[in-house]
């Protein structure tokens, strides 16, 4: 081998040189390492295309196993609760309405909201925690605070029926004995659950929005103006379709005015 050859050789194999956590980062990804064989690659111009390869042949696998990278850990969802506490399959669930603003009666809103419980499958206090709050800044900015109207909210989320006293019900056992009376003049459903549920269609929020609509003849409420809108979740999430959330608000308060 000549002296010049010699010193190509040398040159590819320290480009192709690996340290020892780059070959252990290609191997656990199932990348197999190949090295050059001790041939001469044929000469170019150096304006050109770079040297042929010369033929390549596996490196024997090293004599101890690299040890792979620990998973880590992944933290169980907040909403969910115990599996001992979710026996039987899941349903929609509600709280019974709950008076926020104004004066308790009929002719006011009725907000549906799908709002997690906590971790034992109750709901704390109306208009609590950041989502509360969101909503709590939605509703005065359309000074619905002023108590002028009745404002109801009804918190809904998937899981299975607990026993006890105040425990959320399924949605159909309480939106007819509990919702009907308060014949709302507009229905307000901020997610996915609470409008699919209500307005009875399929589809995204993203799809289900933005429209004014009435509530199904055959169900709780029929007849109602109803609008569906963004999760209080997500909207915490997505500053960017605040912008959107409001413009359903504004339709939902036009449809009120009606």
């Amino acid at each position: 081998m000549t002296e010049k050859t010699e010193a190509q050789h040398q040159q590819q194999r320290a480009v192709l040189q690996l340290d020892a956590r780059r070959r252990e980062m290609l191997e656990l990804m199932g990348v197999r390492l190949w090295w050059p064989e001790a041939k001469a690659a044929r000469p170019q111009p150096a304006a050109q295309a770079e040297p042929e390869t010369p033929p390549l042949h596996r490196e024997a696998p090293p004599a101890v196993a690299p040890r792979p990278e620990p998973l880590p850990r992944m933290a169980a969802p907040a909403s969910r609760a115990p599996a001992a506490l979710m026996p039987g399959g899941e349903a929609l669930l509600a709280d019974a309405p709950q008076l926020v603003y104004g004066q308790a009666g009929p002719g006011g809103w009725l907000i549906v909201a799908d709002l997690a419980p906590d971790m034992f499958g109750s709901y704390a206090q109306a208009l609590a925690g950041d989502e509360g709050r969101l909503l709590a800044n939605m509703l005065r900015a359309l000074q619905l605070d002023a108590g002028t109207a009745p404002v109801y909210l009804l918190r809904v989320h998937r899981g299975s029926v607990q026993p006890g006293e105040g425990m959320p019900r399924p949605l159909e056992e309480v939106l007819a004995p509990q919702c009907t009376p308060l014949a709302p003049r507009v229905v307000l459903a901020l997610g996915p659950h609470a409008a699919q549920a209500l307005l009875q269609r399929a589809g995204p929020i993203g799809k289900l929005r933005g429209e004014a609509l009435t509530l199904p003849e055959e169900g709780p409420l029929a007849g109602t103006p109803a609008l569906a809108s963004y999760p209080l979740a997500y909207l915490l999430r997505n500053g960017a379709d605040k912008a959107k959330a409001w413009a359903d608000l504004c339709l939902a308060a036009s449809l009120f005015e009606r």
